[in-house]
């Protein structure tokens, strides 16, 4: 399991497109640096948001908790079984 570049390219992409395109097309008005700061800080914090939370499935602090019955059942199923009593 490790980082896969399409995920990455693609969400890349998009949230470029928000920071670095989107404050090119905003229409002249009192508010435009506003407007532009808004943009570029949701393109860089959601992508930044994303990219950790991407990160974070790559290696999980905490494991799934399952019953032992339901792990002796997965070995069972996988081929290992395993002797209730070992």
């Amino acid at each position: 399991m490790g980082v896969e570049v399409w995920p990455l390219a693609v969400f890349t992409v998009i949230w470029a497109i928000v920071g670095i395109v989107g404050p090119f097309v905003v229409p002249k008005g009192p508010n435009r640096g506003v407007t532009r700061v808004a943009l570029i800080l949701t393109g860089v914090t959601c992508w930044l948001f994303w990219l950790c939370c991407y990160m974070a499935q790559m290696n999980p602090l905490i494991g799934p908790r399952l019953s032992n019955h339901t792990l002796l059942l997965i070995a069972r199923e996988w081929g290992n079984p395993i002797s209730a009593g070992h």
